[in-house]
């Protein structure tokens, strides 16, 4: 029976240099496909144009769809899938529960509904109401979790993720109802695809609130990197180790909400990539947080950034949801990593 070897530390950080030089390779080029006729050297020319720099003598056009159009959209499935990799691999830990994922405890089900009601009610407009709606859902399902899973019995990780299954249902049920009595067709059309999961609405304002709440959840979860290894041997475990379990995991947790509403507001559900992403890394790292961490977000961003743009130029004019095509990849590659951890033993 072989055993899993974990990457040793010169073998990380030149996998780490590796993944971040696929991640900016991959915005690169992932800017350039389209219709448009775009090479790599032209999204350079505008990007250090509009930092200032360098001149930039690219045509107006050109420089609308790589700056305004292109680049926002591409950072933004980067962002979204960065984020729901690092919010996977801390809910598996936290949990004890290798299913878990941002959608698991119906944190992403209370931020569509709390998203959609903005969209329906028409308070407010813009990705700030969106967001807003989307982390008062998340919030409010992810209380409601807690408190029926504590009224019920011991707060343990496998009652609250029973429960965040059926708050996770009500939300999605409630969300239906509202899109239903809407009866708008325009708007019940884009919700619809709005949930399946699209990135169409990321734009600069966009990125202005997802990637300063990533940077700072990542900021936290890579400071408690070394105590999450200690609940891989149970509360009890890291109790005697002096962690601070309680604390720490609401910690964790209401980070990892607050991060779900935030991309959920961004991009709409997007199922799998966080369920994945992280058993794929630690194939490779092994379970320390301190290498599956860094390996898992920059995975998430080249695995959805080359997804988005799958979805938006295969079918071309039409574009697929990015649900739709990581639940096509995600299936498949979840069997592939259970057959693997099978055969390890």
């Amino acid at each position: 029976m072989r055993t899993h070897r974990p990457v040793r530390a010169v073998g990380l950080a030149a996998l780490v240099l590796a993944l971040v030089a696929g991640l900016v390779l991959s915005v690169a080029v992932a800017v350039t496909i389209g219709p448009a006729d775009l090479t790599v050297g032209t999204v350079w020319t505008v990007v250090a144009g509009h930092l200032g720099l360098a001149n930039s003598d690219v045509p107006l056009l050109r420089d609308h769809i790589v700056w305004d159009l292109r680049l926002p959209r591409v950072l933004g499935a980067a962002t979204v899938g960065a984020g729901l990799a690092a919010a996977g691999a801390v809910m598996q830990t936290v949990t004890r529960n290798p299913l878990a994922d941002p959608y698991l405890l119906g944190v992403s089900s209370g931020a569509s509904l709390g998203a959609v009601l903005v969209v329906v009610a028409g308070i407010g407009s813009g990705v700030a109401a969106l967001t807003g709606g989307a982390f008062l859902g998340a919030l409010v399902a992810f209380l409601l979790v807690v408190g029926l899973a504590g009224r019920f019995g011991a707060l343990s990780p496998t009652r609250v993720v029973l429960t965040g299954v059926a708050v996770g249902q009500l939300c999605a049920a409630l969300t239906s109802f509202v899109i239903i009595w809407v009866a708008d067709p325009h708007a019940t059309q884009s919700i619809t695809f709005w949930l399946s999961g699209s990135m169409a609405r990321a734009d600069w304002t966009a990125l202005g609130w997802a990637v300063p709440v990533l940077v700072v959840v990542l900021a936290v979860v890579g400071w408690h990197a070394r105590t999450l290894n200690a609940f891989a041997f149970g509360e009890e475990a890291a109790a005697s180790l002096g962690v601070e379990v309680n604390r720490l995991r609401w910690l964790l947790l209401v980070g990892t909400a607050l991060l779900t509403a935030v991309l959920v507001a961004v991009s709409g559900a997007i199922g799998f990539a966080g369920l994945i992403l992280p058993h794929a890394a630690r194939l490779i790292t092994g379970p320390d947080h301190r290498r599956l961490l860094p390996v898992a977000v920059l995975a998430g961003a080249i695995f959805l950034t080359w997804v988005d743009t799958a979805a938006r130029t295969v079918f071309e004019p039409r574009e697929l949801p990015v649900g739709v095509l990581t639940a096509l990849v995600g299936v498949p590659a979840f069997f592939l990593i259970l057959r693997r951890r099978e055969v390890r033993g």
